[in-house]
């Protein structure tokens, strides 16, 4: 280090508490914005955020009065589920904030906010959130952040560190925003070349109600257990976008005389009824001996001039996820059910070698874009851990 770098902690240099209580029923859709942590953590990101939740300016003038505000130079920071996402508050900023989701660091000293902001970013203070507890955090306490230290160089040190962090990390910003959009531009290819598929046909081609070349069914009722007590026992949550990792994937005490009707075969397709993935699909392929629960639905389809890898192909399009879209009611996580399912209406053509030639092709293209989606990921995940080696070289003294 070119100077004597001094030991502080947060405490020392930023008085940390949280708001006054605002309750759900003072929340408006208009006035002054009211931010919890989801908020914040887009401030974080983007410096800006759509806001949907508001509080009166007679509630603001109230609370500013009596218990005061974010001012310019404080920091503000998520402190329950995803923690430590940070932002500054700028001149112009007017805002209240919810209680314990976020925690308020109002500066004491003569301390550069921009240079404590970088580094409430960097390893060290996810390291010393960590560091006892054996397992992530998932909410940061008042007493936690005020004993968290760090080095502090002089003012005028920290205003140097903050304008070579401002370059270096705007280049990164700016590389991985092209890699997102590129990332996000192979994705579209794909998609846009799928839908014409099915929006430009050909001559040949017809339309059928799921329902008419299928069977559909929901799964067993039973509770997953990690006993090898019979099947394994697919579950939505068993589902990810690369598949089904059968080793991970419980068990279930079926009956003997319940296994042929949910027992998966390979070429069904099953959905996910409820919850955030509803309608979201997988074909099973090979399977080992296992059943469906209940929150899935299966498809067998009963027409063999039909490949289930086609009927697969049609359940990623915008078509299909606008019909889903339009049809999801019921609970509060929203359900489509098998009824509905068998309504669906499935362009193809009549010719399975047609068919095969189509999946072909699209099988080719997702090859092609998934190979370009790691690239571009790996690329991300190269400037992601640049960004932390650089912070870290920065707070160490060494930029």
């Amino acid at each position: 280090m070119k100077e004597i770098w001094q030991l502080k902690k947060i405490g020392d240099l930023y008085r940390i508490g949280s708001s006054k209580r605002v309750l759900k029923s003072q929340w408006k859709t208009e006035g002054v914005p009211f931010y919890r942590g989801r908020e914040v953590t887009r401030l974080a990101a983007d410096g800006f955020v759509e806001n949907e939740l508001f509080i009166s300016e007679k509630l603001f003038e109230s609370l500013s009065k009596e218990y005061g505000t974010p001012s310019a130079g404080d920091i503000v920071i998520t402190a329950i589920g995803t923690i430590g996402n940070s932002y500054i508050v700028r001149p112009n900023d007017r805002f209240y904030f919810k209680d314990a989701s976020v925690l308020w660091m109002k500066r004491l000293n003569e301390v550069s906010s921009e240079y404590v902001n970088y580094w409430l970013k960097s390893p060290l203070f996810f390291n010393q959130l960590e560091k006892g507890n054996g397992a992530t955090v998932d909410t940061l306490t008042i007493q936690k952040l005020q004993s968290i230290s760090l080095l502090l160089p002089s003012f005028a040190e920290q205003r140097r560190i903050v304008q070579k962090l401002d370059e270096a990390l705007a280049g990164i910003s700016k590389a991985k925003e092209n890699a997102e959009k590129n990332l996000q531009n192979a994705r579209a290819l794909f998609e846009s070349h799928l839908e014409a598929v099915f929006t430009q046909r050909g001559p040949g081609w017809v339309e059928k109600r799921l329902g008419d070349l299928s069977r559909i069914n929901y799964g067993y009722t039973e509770s997953a257990s990690a006993e090898k007590v019979g099947p394994h026992f697919l579950r939505i949550t068993d589902i990810q976008d690369n598949g089904v990792d059968w080793d991970t994937v419980p068990y279930c005490p079926i009956d003997a005389s319940d296994l042929p009707k949910y027992r998966l075969t390979d070429g069904d397709i099953v959905f996910a009824r409820t919850g955030a993935t509803t309608g979201k699909s997988y074909l099973v392929s090979n399977p080992p001996e296992s059943v469906f629960a209940s929150y899935l639905i299966r498809v067998q389809l009963s027409d063999k001039e039909l490949l289930p890898r086609f009927v697969n192909l049609f359940f990623q399009t915008y078509s299909y996820w606008d019909t889903i879209r339009a049809g999801v009611s019921g609970s509060a996580q929203g359900g489509f059910n098998a009824t509905k399912l068998g309504k669906l209406v499935i362009p193809f053509p009549k010719s399975a070698k047609e068919q095969m030639s189509i999946v072909g092709k699209l099988d080719e293209l997702i090859a092609e874009t998934q190979r370009l989606a790691r690239i571009y990921e790996q690329k991300l995940e190269a400037l992601e851990s640049l960004k932390k080696s650089i912070l870290h070289e920065a707070f160490s003294g060494n930029l």
